[in-house]
This record gives structure tokens, C-alpha cells and sequence, in this order.
């Protein structure tokens, strides 16, 4: 990520660069064996685990590994639960406080007593599970996986059923029972409308799918797939996105022979859509300015088949360099990382007006991710969004600087807020009038994609969970005209 100071956790922090942006599992690596013995000991656990996630004083995601680092002695199918339980309770953390208010005990063991109830319930329905108009969703056992485990206190799980059952979701502000923050589904009604919004909200309680991309450098997807399956994962072939396929459940793809062969990066389809919309050819000058642990800069590689020059700059060095061991498993050769002090740094100068295409994958408040990362949305408040918003504007102007006559310079992110993404674009072209927004659905179309005409909005890509099946981006595609004279003769060459 370019930028002089961090956000709180911005997408970028994710550890984020592509997990949360990517369709990465929302759940830490598990180990293998299940410990039984662990079980006497599992509530305490879980209570302290889930009120470390609460806490945010990490990311969720970094509180599991973390605990699952102290805790050696937890098996497989224990390591699951409390995963799944967590994250259950961050997604719907709103909703199951306001139902534990009338509980006894320490609120961290309602809210596991609830979470248990609620996904019991939903999986008895057969569903993944709305319930009620007003929408909220619960979260079913994921394919393959048992249903979870209600509490031990079979007093207290009648009681949390009963409480759920008899619930009217519908007589609830809409923002409790989708667990939202008030100011954020204020923002989304503002930018979709009421019953977009409450679709949206609802999508946004749901685990988020496992996607991939095939490495054109190496596999055609069909070949990927049959490698796969030959490994006992099961995968699908994405028709809208080129080369993008979803696995079944949460196999352990880090450990499949496909993968130490470079043949798949794990990338959101709607990630892999922003790449595409970059447009980058052979022979051609890239800059990814925001590059973090490059899932996008991968993909830009090869589709230039590893000719001409992508070069990944960031201000984190260590993420650049989780980037490091990607690229040499994918195999491209025409990357070149580094990591940059700011904005103005020297090795950006030595770069301006030579770019052909400049991406731009700005940090954000990664409201778009909230399927992998419910802790998100309890981490920002509107007090961000205007420091991001100078964060993105600055970034923005130093991209520009830094594209050829000629060249395009695209602006994305994995947010769900117009102040990150239209507001952002009207400011540049305002601010910039050298560059013309170009039209993302012919671009895209052009490239092999299929979408439907609703995901796009004024010529940009508007890709959102509960219509596409993908993370939420929002993508922007401009054109650097040539500068004319007073005359109106164009003065300077294309690069």
C-alpha cells in the first residue's frame, strides 16, 4: 500500500493484500487429527479466543493463528469449530447481543451459546439460512463439515432456541438484524437504496466462496481442474471471469502438488476482474503502486506472458516480500519489486510518463471483504473514511503523474462506500480533466469476460456479493489524452 501513514487496518493490512481482497479462506490453516482429549477444555478455550477476536485489538484472523500457536494440542475438527464459531459470532455479533442481553453468564459464552443455536437451526432448515424478511443469515455448516456442536447446558440451548425461533427479525431496526454498524447501512442505503441494501447486508453475514486463478503461464483452467480433482479437491470453472475456478469446501491447497507448482493463486473473481480491466499487453511498462503481497501484480504478469516490465512498489517491505516466494512459483520473470518511502520517492520520479498502465488498488476500508473479515466493520467509523479519503486522493495524483500520453490509469478497491469509490472518481476527473474515463464493460468484454449489464454503474465495474458472487470492488478505467497546444495540435507523441 502508498501511503505516508497506515490506517487502522486497512485492505492492505489484511495481511489482506489478497486475502481479504483475494477469496482466500476465511479461516487459518488447520492441522491434521482430531484431539478428542481437548474436549473437556474446548468451552474456556473458545470463551478466551472469541473475547481476544472481540477485543480487536488484532485481526481475527491473527488471533487464531496466534492461539492456535499456544495451543498445540488442539486436533483438527476442534481447531474448526472454534474457527467457525468465531467468526460466526463477529459476523453476527450485533444480532446475538441484542438477544443475549436477557443471559446469564459471561457474555462471551451466550454468544457462543447463541452462535450454536443459531447455525443448529439453520442447519436443521436445510439452508445456509435467512430467516425473516428484514434478513439476517446464518451460517450453516460448510460442505463436507459437520453441523456445529450446541452448548453443553442443554437448559441453556433450549432456551437460546426458543428465543431464536420465536424471534421477529422483522420488528428489529434493520441494522441490528444484520449486524451492521448504523452508520454503514445508513451508507449503503444512500448508495443502493433500502432493499438493495438489506440484500446486500444479508449476503454479507454468508461465508465467502474459495476462488482461484489459473496460472496462464503454466495450466489452461480446464487442465487445473482435472490436476485437482486428481488430488481429491473439487473445483468449478467460473464462466463469467477467464481463467477463474472455485473449490468445494476448504481443502488444504497449500499442500496440493498444484500448488508448489505455481499452477493456481488464490484470487477472488472479482480481484481477478480489476486485473483485466487494466488491459496490460506484451512489451508493455506496468505499475502496480499499491502493490502489498501482489495477487494483482501476479496476474498482471501473465497476461503479458512475462514480457515487458510489471514493477510492484508498496511502502511495506514485508509485504512485498510474501510476494517474493509467489513469484517464483508462478514462474514470471518480469517483475520487479520494491519498496518505496513515499509518494515522492526518487525510484516513482525516475518513472514518470513512461507507464503504459498505472493500477492503482488503493487502500480502504475493505467493506467489501466483510464475508472474510466481519471484524472489519467493528474496527472502522466514519472518522476514517475522511483520513482514507486524503490517503486515496494523494495516491491518486501521484499514479497520474506517473502515466504515459496515451496510457490508462485504473483505481480500484474492495470497498461498498461511495466517499472510496464514485466520490473518489468524480474528485479526479474534476481534478484531472487529461484523463477520460473509458467504458469498464467493453474493456471487460473484450477481454473474455460475461457479466451482466448490473455490474456496472457510469462505465465502471460494480461487482457486489449478492449479485456476483464475488467480494465488492469497484474499478475505474481512465485514458491519459494527449495535452494539445493553444492551437489545439497535439504536441506530444505517443509513448
Amino acid at each position: 500500500m502508498v501511503a505516508v501513514t497506515q490506517p487502522a487496518r486497512s485492505s492492505k493490512a489484511r495481511g489482506t493484500a489478497d486475502r481479504s481482497r483475494s477469496g482466500r479462506s476465511d479461516r487459518p490453516h488447520r492441522a491434521k487429527g482430531s484431539s478428542r482429549a481437548t474436549r473437556r477444555g474446548e468451552p474456556d478455550l473458545l470463551s478466551r479466543a472469541l473475547a481476544e477476536a472481540l477485543s480487536l485489538r488484532l485481526p481475527a484472523d491473527a488471533v487464531l493463528r496466534k492461539f492456535f500457536r499456544e495451543h498445540p494440542e488442539l486436533g483438527r475438527r476442534d481447531r474448526a469449530d472454534l474457527a467457525d464459531t468465531v467468526f460466526d459470532v463477529l459476523r453476527h455479533r450485533r444480532l446475538y447481543a441484542h438477544f443475549a442481553q436477557a443471559g446469564d453468564g459471561a457474555i462471551e459464552e451466550r454468544l457462543i451459546q447463541l452462535s450454536r443455536a443459531w447455525r443448529a437451526r439453520m442447519a436443521s432448515a436445510g439452508t445456509a439460512g435467512t430467516a425473516g424478511t428484514a434478513g439476517t443469515a446464518g451460517t450453516a455448516a460448510a460442505p463436507g463439515r459437520r453441523a456445529p456442536e450446541t452448548t453443553r447446558d442443554p437448559v441453556a440451548t433450549a432456551d437460546w432456541l426458543t428465543r431464536i425461533g420465536a424471534a421477529d427479525l422483522d420488528s428489529l431496526p434493520a441494522a441490528v438484524a444484520l449486524s451492521l454498524p448504523d452508520w454503514l447501512f445508513e451508507a449503503l442505503c444512500d448508495r443502493f437504496g433500502e432493499a438493495e441494501a438489506r440484500a446486500l447486508g444479508r449476503s454479507l453475514l454468508e461465508p465467502a466462496p474459495l476462488q482461484l486463478r489459473a496460472n496462464a503461464l503454466k495450466v489452461r483452467r480446464e487442465a487445473l481442474i482435472e490436476q485437482l480433482e486428481a488430488e481429491g479437491i473439487r473445483a468449478r470453472a467460473i464462466a463469467a471471469v477467464p481463467g477463474a475456478l472455485e473449490v468445494e469446501g476448504h481443502p488444504a491447497l497449500e499442500r496440493s502438488a498444484a500448488f508448489a507448482a505455481g499452477a493456481f493463486e488464490v484470487q477472488d473473481a472479482g480481484s481477478q476482474l480489476l486485473a483485466l480491466l487494466v488491459g496490460a499487453r506484451r512489451g508493455q511498462r506496468v505499475i502496480d503502486l499499491c502493490a502489498g503481497a501482489g495477487g494483482k501484480t501476479l496476474a498482471l504478469a501473465a497476461m503479458m506472458n512475462s514480457l515487458g516490465q510489471v514493477f510492484a512498489c508498496d511502502v511495506s517491505i514485508a509485504r512485498l516480500q510474501r510476494l517474493r516466494p509467489r513469484l517464483t512459483r508462478s514462474g514470471a520473470t518480469n517483475v520487479q519489486p520494491f519498496a518505496i518511502d513515499s509518494l515522492a520517492d526518487r525510484k516513482l520520479e525516475r518513472l514518470a510518463a513512461r507507464a503504459h498502465a498505472v493500477l492503482v488498488d488503493a487502500p480502504c476500508t475493505g467493506t467489501g471483504t466483510l464475508r472474510r473479515n466481519p471484524d472489519l466493520k467493528w474496527r472502522f467509523g466514519p472518522d476514517d473514511l475522511l483520513r482514507l479519503r486524503d490517503e486515496q486522493r494523494a495516491i491518486l495524483a501521484a499514479a497520474a503523474r506517473l502515466v504515459a500520453p496515451d496510457g490508462v490509469l485504473v483505481y480500484a478497491t474492495c470497498s461498498l462506500l461511495a466517499a472510496e469509490n464514485e466520490e473518489q472518481a468524480q474528485w479526479f476527473e474534476a481534478s484531472h480533466p487529461e484523463f477520460q474515463r473509458e467504458d469498464a464493460a467493453a474493456l471487460l468484454s473484450a477481454a473474455g469476460a460475461v457479466l451482466p449489464a448490473d455490474a456496472f454503474r457510469d462505465r465502471a465495474l460494480v461487482c457486489l456479493p449478492h449479485r456476483h458472487g464475488t467480494d465488492a470492488f469497484f474499478g475505474v478505467r481512465w485514458r491519459r489524452v494527449r495535452p494539445q497546444s493553444k492551437q489545439g495540435a497535439e504536441t506530444l507523441p505517443s509513448s
